[in-house]
């Protein structure tokens, strides 16, 4: 496996025309008595927005995976349905990298309300072309929905979704990977809120209060 070397500037190229922003929206919400967590306020902006305008401003191409389009009907952006029949994290990432035309995509989950730009474009910057994998890797493990894959992926998570073996992680043992660190990641993120995820009403919460700048510890 490859080391983390020191975030560099890859060329803007890559930003705009060599990596597709995917935002995940397909999860079941159990832990949420299955309403759609991508439209709940957290601040002054449904997380969905949130996730939107900032790929917006990263990507020259975005793609939604969804398996209920019609929610997203509002919104001027590109769709795809899971591919597989069952759901899982790394069925959102086979469909993504199976629909998309760049070398890289850069995957999303739609549970993030503080994901910052400025993470995004760390991950962005460490991309190179011997690379497969850009993951973040904090003192918690791994963050592999904030994360980018080349399509190179693509054949090795359909070999494991066939297998049903769904641990994204695997991937990182037999595919180039580069871990940022959490040194780096914290100089960008202090409180690493970017990877905060919302899996429960308690969570929303939580998030709500992050918001106001009223943390709950």
């Amino acid at each position: 496996m490859l080391d983390f070397k020191p975030l560099f500037i890859y060329c803007a190229c890559m930003l705009n025309r060599g990596c597709t922003g995917v935002i995940l929206a397909g999860g079941q919400n159990k832990r949420f008595g299955g309403m759609d967590k991508a439209f709940e306020r957290v601040g002054e902006a449904s997380i969905f927005e949130h996730i939107y305008h900032i790929f917006r401003e990263q990507f020259g191409q975005i793609l939604l995976v969804t398996n209920h389009p019609e929610k997203f009907m509002a919104w001027d952006i590109p769709m795809a349905a899971d591919l597989f029949g069952f759901r899982s994290s790394l069925t959102g990432l086979h469909t993504g990298l199976f629909y998309t035309t760049t070398p890289y995509a850069f995957f999303a989950a739609c549970d993030t309300p503080f994901l910052k730009k400025e993470m995004v474009q760390a991950v962005l910057n460490a991309i190179e072309p011997k690379l497969d994998i850009v993951v973040p890797q904090t003192e918690l493990g791994f963050e592999p929905l904030c994360a980018a894959y080349s399509r190179l992926c693509l054949k090795p998570i359909q070999a494991q979704l066939e297998k049903k073996e769904l641990q994204i992680q695997r991937l990182f043992k037999t595919m180039r990977t580069r871990k940022i660190p959490e040194t780096a990641l914290r100089k960008i993120d202090p409180e690493l809120t970017s990877f905060f995820n919302i899996n429960t009403p308690e969570d929303l919460e939580r998030a709500r209060q992050m918001a106001g700048g009223n943390p709950t510890k």
